[in-house]
């Protein structure tokens, strides 16, 4: 699933490439993907004539806001990725042009597409057609229930250390979920918990109410660094995921837990151990990360 590095690289092809734009029709063959309006002819009826003002980002979704106060809401989920640039229908399926990385395969999984005003398109590629995406007034999205639940942006100026420890006071829980939790702090999922409690030190098993003070600073540190660290890669690619051009990111060669299960600790050489906490999976050194 898209993380927070991920969806934020999103939002900056999206800011250069589609701003202004209007749309003018869209396509689907998986009207479910369409939670708001419940209607997707409702929902193609108001979209049209929208023009793109802005995009930005709250934990991992995507929101365009667009002209006459409304805006678009595109939670990617597993496999879903927004693509820009042109595709022709053949045989029934909408087909990029052979050369260049809108060819990738992971990238012709297209179930919904956009038609702007200038001859281009916006699409949603998903193979697994668990994205989600929802038209709102703006004003009625931000005071939404969803909306209030989310945690805070780990990367806003004001997320301090002291905030920090805030939000883990009288938690309990393992540390590995309680990161996942985006009521507790937005954009955080699997890879970059691992990432952030490997640098860290700390096991993922760990009880967050166990956390001394230094354990809490150096995981503070790492969250940050990761998350920025991933932005500037444009993500992690290891499998659906592409930015807006269909490029891969680059994080994997900075990688050093997540999905490394059987392979060396770059700190130690101790062989890295996969586990499932809550359904999902973990990798963490044992040595280095001991409980």
């Amino acid at each position: 699933m898209p993380e927070l590095p991920e969806v934020e690289t999103t939002i900056k092809g999206l800011n250069s490439k589609v701003l202004k734009r209007t749309f003018v029709d869209v396509w689907t063959d998986a009207k479910r993907l369409v939670k708001k309006p419940k209607s997707f002819e409702n929902f193609k009826k108001e979209i049209k004539g929208k023009k793109i003002i802005r995009a930005w980002r709250r934990a991992k979704n995507v929101i365009i806001n667009l002209s006459e106060g409304y805006s678009l809401l595109v939670h990617q989920k597993m496999t879903g990725h927004l693509l820009y640039g042109k595709w022709q229908k053949r045989e029934g399926k909408w087909q990029a042009p052979k050369n260049g990385p809108l060819a990738d395969p992971y990238n012709r999984f297209l179930h919904l597409i956009f038609f702007l005003d200038n001859n281009n398109m916006l699409a949603l590629s998903d193979m697994r057609k668990f994205a989600k995406i929802e038209l709102w007034k703006t004003e009625e999205l931000l005071n939404s229930d969803y909306f209030k639940k989310l945690g805070p942006e780990p990367l806003e100026k004001n997320f301090t250390f002291e905030k920090f420890k805030k939000i883990f006071k009288n938690k309990k829980g393992k540390i590995k979920q309680v990161l996942m939790n985006q009521e507790i702090i937005a954009g955080i999922g699997n890879i970059y918990s691992d990432e952030s409690l490997w640098r860290s030190k700390i096991n993922p098993l760990k009880d967050v109410s166990k956390l001394n003070n230094k354990e809490m600073l150096s995981l503070y540190a790492a969250i940050k660094k990761v998350l920025k660290k991933g932005i500037e890669l444009g993500g992690e690619s290891f499998a659906d995921y592409r930015n807006i051009e269909g490029k891969k990111g680059n994080f994997d060669i900075e990688k050093k837990a997540y999905q490394r299960e059987g392979q060396k600790c770059f700190r130690c050489k101790t062989l890295l151990k996969r586990i499932k906490i809550g359904g999902r999976s973990s990798c963490f050194c044992p040595y280095c990360q001991k409980l």
